[in-house]
C-alpha cells in the first residue's frame, strides 16, 4: 500500500511513518517544515523516507504528493490552546482551508480512503452527572468559582459540584476555543467529502498524547511538553488549578498503530473514534510520574487558572476496540519513566 502522511515530518505524524514502514507499506510524507516547528530542515530521523515539502494550502504540491496514492493520513495542524483571539484566522487557515483542500485533491484524483487526525477537544468539558438531575451538559466554568479554588464545573440546573464520567464518541461536541473549533470543522469537511465521494473517512479522536520526539516548550504546546521542557532546563513542573483535572493519556506508538488499525478497517462514509488507554490519571499524577523520570525537582501546584481550559476529559474507549480491534499497550508507568528522559524536538 502507497500512502501520504501530511504533517509527516511531526510528532505523530513521524512515528506512524516509522510503523508503517516497518510493515512494508510505501510511505510519503508532505510537511512544510515551518522553521518554528522544525527549525526550517528536515528531522534525521527522516532519513530515508521520500519527501515533499510544502503547504497544504498549494494545489500543485498536492498534486504531486498525492499521486499513486492509497490512503491518506491527515496529520498536519496547528495545534494547541491560542494565546489570543489574533491567531484564529492562522488556526481556520492552516487546519480548515488546508484540510478542504486536501479534501478536493482526493475527490480530484480519486484517492478514496482518508484517515483524520482528530482531537478530544471537540468535546469541551467531558460527560458529567448531576446527583439530583442525572447527566447534564454544564457550561463554562466562571471567574468567581476558579478565583475561589472551585475548580469542578456545577450543574446547570441547580448549581451542585459535578460528578465527571467517560466520554462515547456521540457525545454533544462542544469546541471551546479556536483550535477546538477548526477540529470540530474538519471532521464535518471529511464527512461531506465521504457522502459525496462514497470514499472512507476516519477521525480520530486523540487524547492527551505524549512521548518521544513532543514538540519543546511552545505557546501551543500541550501539558506534557511544557511539564517535561521545565525539567530538562532543571525546573519544577507548574501544575495549575489543584493538580486533580483527570485526562486519559495515551502514547504515541499507540497513536500510531491506531491510525494503522483505521486504514486497515476502512468502511465508506465518516466515523470518529476515541484513541486512549481507558485508564485516566490526573495532571499532577503526570507530573511527579515525569519528575520521578527525570530525577528532577517535585512539581509545584499553583492553584493558578486559564479560562477556557476544561476540568476533566476521560474517554470511552469501547467503539475503537469493538470496530477497529484498537486497544492501547503502553501502561502509564511504562510509558513516562520513557518520556522523561527522552530527547524532544
Amino acid at each position: 500500500m502507497r500512502v501520504l502522511i501530511t504533517g509527516g515530518a511531526g510528532f505523530i505524524g513521524s512515528h506512524l511513518a516509522d510503523l508503517l514502514r516497518a510493515e512494508d507499506h510505501q510511505v510519503r510524507l508532505l510537511d512544510a517544515l515551518l522553521p518554528a516547528a522544525h527549525g526550517g530542515a528536515p528531522p534525521t530521523y527522516l532519513d530515508g523516507f521520500e519527501l515533499v515539502r510544502g503547504d497544504l494550502r498549494d494545489r500543485a504540491v498536492l498534486h504531486r504528493a498525492l499521486a499513486g496514492v492509497d490512503v491518506v493520513f491527515h496529520q498536519a495542524a496547528m495545534v494547541g490552546l491560542e494565546s489570543g483571539m489574533a491567531d484564529m484566522p492562522d488556526y481556520v487557515a492552516h487546519n480548515d482551508l488546508g484540510t478542504a483542500e486536501l479534501l478536493a485533491a482526493l475527490a480530484r484524483q480519486d484517492v478514496g480512503r482518508l484517515v483524520l487526525a482528530g482531537s478530544m477537544v471537540v468535546y469541551g468539558e467531558g460527560r458529567y452527572s448531576c446527583a439530583e438531575h442525572g447527566v447534564v451538559r454544564p457550561g463554562p466554568r466562571t471567574a468567581e468559582d476558579l478565583e475561589r479554588g472551585v475548580f469542578d464545573p456545577r450543574c446547570p440546573r441547580c448549581g451542585g459540584l459535578l460528578d465527571p464520567g467517560t466520554v462515547p464518541e456521540d457525545a454533544p461536541p462542544d469546541p471551546r476555543n479556536a483550535y477546538a473549533a477548526t477540529k470540530l470543522a474538519q471532521e464535518h469537511l471529511a464527512a461531506v467529502w465521504a457522502r459525496r465521494t462514497g470514499g472512507s473517512a476516519v477521525s480520530l479522536r486523540y487524547h492527551n498524547v505524549y512521548g518521544p520526539r513532543m514538540p519543546r516548550d511552545t505557546p501551543y504546546a500541550g501539558v506534557a511538553s511544557i511539564f517535561r521542557s521545565a525539567l530538562a532546563r532543571g525546573a519544577a513542573p507548574r501544575v495549575f488549578e489543584d493538580g486533580a483535572q483527570r485526562r486519559d493519556f495515551v502514547h504515541v506508538r499507540d497513536v500510531a498503530r491506531a491510525n494503522a488499525a483505521a486504514a486497515r478497517n476502512a468502511r465508506p462514509g465518516f466515523a470518529a473514534y476515541n484513541v486512549c488507554s481507558g485508564r485516566p490519571r490526573t495532571i499532577g499524577d503526570m507530573a511527579r510520574a515525569l519528575a520521578g523520570a527525570a530525577g528532577g525537582p517535585e512539581p509545584v501546584t499553583t492553584g493558578q487558572y486559564r479560562l477556557g481550559d476544561v476540568r476533566h476529559v476521560v474517554a470511552d474507549p469501547s467503539r475503537a476496540a469493538a470496530e477497529l480491534g484498537f486497544t492501547a499497550e503502553v501502561g502509564f508507568e511504562e510509558g513516562m519513566a520513557e518520556f522523561g528522559t527522552a530527547a524532544l524536538r
